[in-house]
């Protein structure tokens, strides 16, 4: 079984790395970023709350997102494994974290923890773009579309995210700073924790992640 936790600063490689580890691993990746955009997209009371905190780049609290991710990890699906990404992201959530996974006897069993310094972070995320239409991901430096702002897959308008512009980037990382990256200490002490280099290429981290990954399968 492969209970795995992403951490590291948003644009730090964890969601190219996510998309790798699912495929090869077949187990669901589950985003509270993701689950937060889809409810403010159908307009859900849960993402108008949300959307408050996003939109200005802050964090959601903590029970809203608590009982969503508890909700998720005891779904079927989650029997073999399952990838948590961008959750937990406070010592509280860690801590429930950790109770609940215990009650539904999926605990965790690694923790990735990406590095990466400040000004590529800012490079890398101000530049994302996304399909309005099909949520199809791109980049002004690394992955342009053909056409400026239209998306190869489907002619849709590409978009820059709220939270994506600079001052809201810079709000998500003194968030970071302040109250998520103290989980690194949590889970250095219980012996979950591993770091990884995020400048490192993309399939070369990901053979490393690999290897860590199998040696967890094999316990």
């Amino acid at each position: 079984m492969l209970n795995i936790i992403l951490m590291g600063p948003p644009g730090a490689g964890k969601g190219t790395q996510a998309k790798k580890i699912i495929a090869k691993y077949n187990i669901p990746h589950i985003s509270t970023g993701d689950m937060f955009r889809e409810a403010i997209k159908e307009g859900t009371e849960l993402g108008k709350a949300a959307a408050t905190f996003i939109n200005a780049g802050h964090l959601v609290p903590d029970d809203v997102t608590i009982g969503l991710v508890k909700e998720r990890l005891a779904k079927p699906d989650c029997a073999q494994g399952y990838l948590l990404d961008g959750f937990p992201r406070t010592i509280p959530q860690a801590e429930a974290l950790e109770v609940l996974t215990k009650q539904i006897a999926r605990p965790v069993g690694i923790v990735i923890n990406f590095e990466c310094d400040r000004p590529e972070l800012i490079r890398r995320i101000s530049g994302r773009r996304v399909c309005v239409s099909c949520g199809a991901p791109y980049h002004v430096d690394t992955m342009r579309s053909k056409v400026e702002g239209v998306c190869d897959l489907c002619g849709g308008k590409l978009i820059q995210r709220k939270d994506d512009n600079v001052e809201s980037l810079i709000v998500r990382l003194d968030h970071y700073e302040h109250q998520t990256k103290p989980l690194l200490a949590f889970y250095e002490k219980s012996g979950l924790l591993v770091n990884v280099n995020g400048l490192t290429g993309y399939d070369k981290l990901f053979d490393e992640i690999t290897v860590l990954l199998d040696e967890v399968a094999r316990r």
